[in-house]
């Protein structure tokens, strides 16, 4: 099987499907349509289709010429195709799932999506095909979930009948040193067969590949990179509230720990945590292991502080504003940035929609500014603010407002400039020069 299946992809016939075309998928298409193979994506989401189709790119990173030179060549053919026809998996050599594993309310994971993918293809599932998992997951998704339905959906059996993989995307929007070709990607593969087949075709468009012994071992290292970050952002958090009450800049002390040729990483503090990833995959170890008995106690800490942060800054603002004899309730309040990291237009998991939420229970007004975002998007989570539409700069000019929070700081905001036109400024991300109206948090 993984022969036959090595051949088509050395040849560049190999049909590549790739499922989910969001910030993980979308890069995918285009690298594997740049390397010569016929790609397929699938969504759910129509007017994503539309756009790839006209050659037009819905995240802004990546640039339209991108999804033209995967969608369209210059005698109207196509290199790459888009649908929302899930029997056309039957087309596909090579099946990668990208799609989103959020929490649920209670902060267990949903694999709702992960399971809704593997009921829409199984019954299109053919013989000989390749399916890898890309989505952030506890160890076991791959066999315990995925698999038996799969199996369940097309009467085939896994690693007999079709070849199953799991190869955690490692996506970082708007990473200027490095992009999803040049990133290495760890293999793990249900048999010996599939982990082949799986690096054949990563081979030939990521600059290397790391193959682990099994599907939940690369489960597991992916989870493993996040609370690596999650922890340590944690620490510097922390760290953060103690050194402030001690009238101590902790970006000052980071800079100079960083000059520290050895045993130290620098790790930088914020409003909390934000993306797709962070927030969400330490959840995902700690409900697993509970599985087994064992207990995270040092992971659940971390994640306590970093949720926990605001609050904190909140907590600041008030102060800052009571110094001034006003009250938060009733204050206009604008939180500069939506995006949860800088220079992308991903708003997944903000640290800002947090903000806004403790704001409004304490019943201040509560508006946005991020040149990213120009409008909130439809989310499951912040359904209520779908629509709102972001200030613009010109719009702080008059002193409306009473204070601004910096939640994300883009590099092409004149975050100093800004500053002048708050009472109060009230920076997360250490970019403003001290002055007067500027208190950090």
């Amino acid at each position: 099987m993984n022969k036959a299946f090595s051949a088509k992809v050395d040849k560049r016939e190999s049909v590549v499907g790739i499922i989910g075309l969001g910030y993980v998928g979308l890069p995918l298409i285009i690298e594997f349509a740049k390397k010569g193979f016929p790609v397929l994506g699938f969504d759910v989401d129509q007017t994503k289709i539309d756009a790839l189709q006209a050659g037009t790119s819905y995240i802004r990173h990546i640039e339209a010429k991108h999804i033209q030179d995967a969608f369209i060549d210059g005698s109207g053919g196509k290199k790459a195709d888009a649908t929302v026809d899930f029997s056309r998996i039957a087309e596909c050599d090579a099946i990668l799932i990208c799609v989103p594993t959020p929490l649920t309310e209670h902060r267990d994971p949903d694999l709702s999506y992960i399971e809704a993918t593997g009921r829409s293809i199984g019954p299109h599932i053919q013989k000989g095909q390749l399916i890898v998992l890309e989505s952030t997951t506890y160890p076991g998704t791959s066999e315990d979930v995925l698999i038996p339905i799969l199996q369940n959906e097309s009467g085939l059996h896994a690693g007999a009948d079709f070849m199953v993989a799991y190869s955690p995307e490692r996506e970082d929007p708007n990473n200027k040193e490095f992009s999803t070709s040049t990133i290495p990607k760890v293999v793990g593969g249900y048999t010996l067969d599939s982990l082949d087949a799986a690096r054949s075709l990563y081979d030939c468009v990521i600059s290397e590949t790391v193959p682990v012994s099994s599907c939940r071992a690369a489960e597991a290292t992916k989870l493993m990179e996040n609370i690596f970050r999650s922890v340590n952002i944690a620490l510097v958090n922390e760290l953060k509230t103690v050194f402030t009450e001690m009238d101590i800049d902790v970006w000052e002390v980071i800079r100079a720990a960083s000059t520290k040729p050895f045993g130290f990483m620098p790790f930088y503090p914020g409003p909390g945590l934000g993306g797709h990833c962070i927030p969400i995959d330490p959840f995902y170890l700690t409900w697993k292991a509970r599985e087994y008995g064992a207990t995270t106690r040092f992971i659940e800490l971390a994640g306590e502080i970093n949720t926990g942060m605001p609050k904190y800054v909140i907590q600041r603002t008030m102060l800052a504003l009571n110094d001034q004899g006003k009250a938060i309730r009733g204050s206009k309040i604008v939180l500069i940035g939506l995006a949860y990291k800088k220079n992308v237009d991903d708003d997944r998991e903000s640290p800002t929609y947090a903000l806004w939420k403790e704001l409004s229970e304490l019943g201040a007004e509560v508006s946005y500014f991020d040149p990213y975002c120009p409008e909130i998007r439809p989310s499951r989570e912040h359904s209520h603010l779908t629509g709102i539409r972001g200030l613009h700069e010109s719009d702080f000019a008059d002193g409306t407002y009473d204070a601004a929070i910096i939640s994300t700081a883009h590099d092409g905001v004149d975050h100093d400039a800004l500053a002048k036109h708050f009472g109060l400024l009230v920076d997360t991300r250490g970019v403003c020069a001290p002055a007067e109206n500027i208190v950090n948090a």
